[in-house]
């Protein structure tokens, strides 16, 4: 009888069919449901392989051509292309692909520009900012002093005039834009103004509309902006993780920053998918996706709107919107749990001047760029209004939760995420 073979030469089913079991019921969730979280997207075959490869295995502590381990050859390969793609994606002059998530490349930033103690100006978390533009709860808002801005209570859109006055009278060492529910285009090119009238530096937080900035389907902030931070998921549909970008004054104290002082050995393997991830986004079909994704989530913004739900500040220019369920007597958690019963994944989110706290929230976000890289259009958008408004409108029905779902699922089966679902992960029997 012949010895077992080494762990490293079994599969995944065969060493751990827990885990393989886990994978394989995750793959089953993503094809057979509707993913509309708005900070979620599919990963190509390309990116996943990238993923699982061997550079999983490497330590390449420093910069290409400068690390404190041999053997690196390869990787910084990987590491020089996607630095190259990235800063040739959005005609940035330098650019660190390091961060092992947006929050990691956010706090670069701010040690770069900022020491603690010293004053940010951010976007607050309830009217649509991030975690890490000041949150007391994160480490922005426990190493700095947080002034926050927000939106016009009747427009529901960035008060600039606000910004501009909080930066004129608190002297902020850093202004920060972007957000995580927020559905306009913002104007970078006023913030950069106010910046510079307060002696601040300026810094866009692009992680949720790096992909529509790719595409030029949105303005850019490289003009403007000292320091971009993005993620490289979401609208971009790369792998989990981060990337800064800033001008090239600024090049060697923010990679000084991430490394050693941020992090240490980079995720090589990420960072090889990362770079999958621009060759991508470098592409003619890129933009026509980018361009999909919008105009889903503008039909169906209007389709739930015409279904009688208000759409906070009136619409979107993106790929999310925000919805106020509340209006209809539902909190954005009942909404979330009836809509996952009915398979159809969004997140509970706080609205603007919200009255519920954050883990109830009046409103949920939704958002087009996992919908869309399966391929539908206006006409599921539709269709999928059409079923989030029979879902709430009837919270407790769970009959209508158990047809819906049904019908979710035979719209899947026509927009397949993987051509073989069962050989994504191979389990045991």
């Amino acid at each position: 009888m012949s010895p077992p073979l080494p762990a490293r030469l079994r599969s995944l089913a065969e060493v751990d069919p827990e885990i393989a079991r886990a994978i394989q019921q995750e793959v089953d969730r993503e094809t057979g449901t509707l993913e509309l979280i708005a900070s979620e997207n599919f990963v190509s075959e390309a990116v996943l392989e990238a993923l699982g490869s061997v550079m999983t295995n490497k330590y390449a502590e420093g910069l290409p051509g400068k690390r404190y381990y041999g053997g690196c050859e390869f990787v910084d390969v990987a590491e020089r292309l996607a630095i190259e793609r990235a800063k040739k994606l959005f005609n940035a002059e330098h650019a660190n692909v390091q961060a092992h998530s947006g929050s990691q490349a956010n706090q670069a930033v701010y040690m770069t520009a900022m020491k603690p103690g010293d004053t940010l100006l951010g976007m607050s978390l309830a009217h649509g900012g991030h975690l890490t533009h000041g949150h007391p709860l994160n480490f922005s808002g426990k190493m700095y002093k947080i002034v926050s801005y927000g939106v016009r209570k009747d427009t529901e859109t960035i008060d600039y005039d606000e910004v501009e006055r909080l930066a004129l009278e608190h002297k902020p060492k850093l202004i920060v834009a972007g957000a995580s529910a927020y559905p306009r285009i913002m104007d970078f090119a006023r913030l950069e103004d106010i910046a510079k009238k307060s002696g601040a530096l300026l810094m866009v937080d692009m992680a949720h509309i790096a992909g529509l900035i790719a595409a030029d389907l949105h303005p850019s902030p490289f003009p403007y902006a000292d320091f971009v931070t993005t993620t490289t998921h979401k609208t971009l549909r790369g792998p989990r993780g981060g990337a800064v970008f800033c001008r090239a004054q600024f090049a060697k104290d923010l990679d000084k920053i991430t490394f050693p002082g941020v992090q240490g050995g980079p995720l090589m393997h990420v960072i090889a998918a990362k770079a999958v991830c621009f060759r991508e986004a470098l592409q003619p079909e890129f933009r026509e996706y980018q361009k999909q994704i919008v105009l889903n989530a503008r039909v169906l913004a209007e389709a739930l709107a015409a279904e009688g739900f208000r759409i906070v500040s009136g619409g979107t220019d993106t790929h999310l919107m925000l919805v106020d369920v509340f209006s209809k007597k539902i909190t954005g958690k009942q909404a979330e749990q009836a809509l996952e019963r009915a398979g159809i994944t969004v997140n509970k989110n706080a609205i603007p001047f919200d009255t519920n706290p954050p883990v109830v929230a009046s409103g949920i976000r939704i958002g087009t760029p996992a919908v869309t890289t399966r391929g539908m259009q206006e006409p599921q958008m539709q269709l999928i209004a059409h079923w989030i408004a029979e879902v709430l409108n009837k919270l407790e029905d769970e009959s209508v939760q158990k047809r819906v779902r049904s019908e979710v699922e035979a719209l899947t089966e026509k927009f397949p995420l993987y051509e073989n679902r069962r050989a994504v992960v191979a389990t045991k029997a």
